[in-house]
Order: C-alpha cells, then structure tokens, then sequence
C-alpha cells in the first residue's frame, strides 16, 4: 500500500505527516507539503493502483488506472446513489483520496475550501459505501454509485445543507430563477455538524 499525506488541525494549528497503514509515520517539511499538494505540474502517480500515462491506446482502452490530475492535482468526481440514480453530489479526489477510496471502498474527497483528506460521513455518519467506481475515456473524471449510511441524527443524505442530494434546487429555462425540488431537509445541519466551519464560500 502507498503512503499516504496526512493534514492535521487542532485548536487552529496544522502539522502534516506521512503514515501507511501499519501506522508508521513520518513528519513532512512545510516545503515538501507545498510541493505534494500545490504543484503546477499534472500530478504522476504510482502506487495504490495508479499508472503513470505512457500512451492513448493505455488511457482509453487499457485496463490500467492511469488518471490524469489537473494542475491543482484534483479530478471531478461525480457520486449518484447505487440504486436511484440520483445525483447526490459533484467532489474533488486528489489522488490521496482516489487511494483511500480504492483501499476502504469508502468515499473520500479533497475538501478545496479547507484544503484537507474528507472522509465523507466521518463527522455525520452518512458515510458513502462505493458500489462501484468508473472512469471517464481520458481518465480525468470519476463516477461513484455509492448507497450512503444514515447517520445518528439523520436518515442517508449527502448534502451539508441538510437535503438528501446537494442538486436540491432546479434552475428555470425561461427565467434563470431558482424553484426547490426538495420541499424539505432530510436532517437539521446544526444538530449533526454542530458548531463546524460550513465549507460554502462565498
């Protein structure tokens, strides 16, 4: 199993370290950190399971995961529910994420406006259970059919807002104006998330 980047944060200070599963760590300088996660390069990945890209014929017809990062090192990745599937959600993977993801079968994000590793439903419990994973041609989108977990306080939902999927609200062809198409929350935010950083940015 390939390493994996850690960001830690508590009481307003961040560490970073570098761990695998047998739980050995070590610490990362602050110019390695910038280097892993802000680099203008496309990230090259091996390990986990990802290939380098050594040709189109591998990209688009080859069985080998080979996924092309962009210059922030993230890719889109749409997640629908396994058995409706409706559109719960549109995420960011670095390829952290994409490894924990593979590893756990458990969905994992790169939260762009905290800049951290999330574990979907690792604060609410509505954990996304991946059923199955799949890539676009070129590799640089992911799609998750995922059944997501209820959680203490709230039956399965994947929006921080408190609705079941975070597209609760349908654009009008005419007039560009907003109408709901969840009439209500599936779970209080407040209870569930309690005093947590809302991560919209304005």
């Amino acid at each position: 199993m390939a390493p994996f980047l850690h960001r830690y944060e508590e009481a307003g200070h961040v560490s970073w370290q570098i761990g695998d599963q047998n739980d050995h760590h070590c610490h990362l300088s602050l110019d390695s950190v910038t280097r892993v996660l802000f680099s203008a390069k496309p990230v090259s990945c091996q390990g986990g399971g990802l290939k380098p890209r050594t040709s189109i014929k591998q990209v688009e017809e080859g069985l080998e995961l080979a996924p092309k990062f962009g210059a922030d090192g993230l890719l889109p990745c749409i997640t629908t529910d396994a058995l409706s599937g409706e559109v719960l959600m549109l995420g960011w993977m670095n390829a952290e994420a994409l490894q924990h993801t593979i590893a756990t079968r458990e969905a994992h994000y790169f939260s762009r406006s905290r800049e951290v590793l999330w574990h979907k439903g690792a604060t609410s419990g509505l954990v996304q259970r991946v059923v199955e994973m799949r890539i676009d041609d070129d590799q640089d989108a992911l799609w998750l059919r995922v059944q997501v977990q209820p959680g203490a306080d709230s039956p399965p939902a994947s929006c921080h807002v408190g609705y079941r999927s975070c597209f609760y609200r349908a654009i009008d062809a005419e007039t560009g104006a907003l109408r709901f198409v969840e009439n209500s929350k599936t779970f209080d935010p407040q209870v569930v998330y309690g005093d947590a950083p809302n991560p919209t940015l304005l």
